[in-house]
């Protein structure tokens, strides 16, 4: 398999993390899913490349700073490291939703910059994994295998029945782990 092949990007909030409409705003409100921060170990350790990509629009809105965002992204890192894995690389869209920039997705700005920090030519052949259409069209966008995790919007996201065609849905990201170790070891 090429490094594409091998390549995970996941969303955060939902998907990793517990979310929440208030947003999350502090490291207090950062609620990891257990079984999501084990799966990202195991990942990891079986050759896996594990990168974050997450729209993180309360920054424009003034609900945090991104200096609790780094707070956030450092203890996920050290959970992570702490199961035996690695991030790759974490990057954000720290803008809202009429900022008209180009990171925030259901735009691939943020994909673009992994590609390009990982030295990549594409995202072909990698997975997308997230709880809403606008990560999953994210993905899309840049090749990438796509799938729909329940946990977050991810119930809703599946219930309103728009995914892109081929998307796989799993209960949570251990599940898609799991199943993703058993086929691709």
């Amino acid at each position: 398999m090429n490094s594409t092949e091998r390549l995970i990007i996941l969303d955060r909030d939902g998907v990793i993390n517990q979310d929440s409409d208030h947003y999350i705003k502090s490291l207090a409100e950062w609620i990891p899913y257990p079984q999501a921060i084990s799966a990202m170990g195991r990942l990891s350790q079986a050759g896996w490349t594990l990168c974050v990509a997450t729209n993180q629009s309360g920054i424009a809105r003034g609900y945090y700073g991104e200096a609790a965002l780094k707070q956030m992204h450092q203890r996920l890192h050290d959970l992570v490291h702490a199961e035996g894995g690695d991030i790759a690389h974490i990057v954000y869209c720290p803008h809202g939703p009429d900022d008209n920039c180009n990171c925030r997705k259901p735009l691939p700005g943020l994909l673009r910059e992994i590609r390009d920090r990982l030295g990549l030519s594409g995202l072909e052949g990698s997975w997308m994994v997230g709880d809403s259409l606008r990560d999953l069209q994210a993905g899309e966008q840049m090749g990438c295998h796509n799938v729909l995790v329940r946990t977050g919007k991810g119930s809703y996201t599946e219930q309103k029945g728009e995914l892109p065609a081929g998307a796989a849905v799993f209960d949570d990201l251990a599940s898609f782990a799991h199943w993703l170790l058993k086929t691709h070891p």
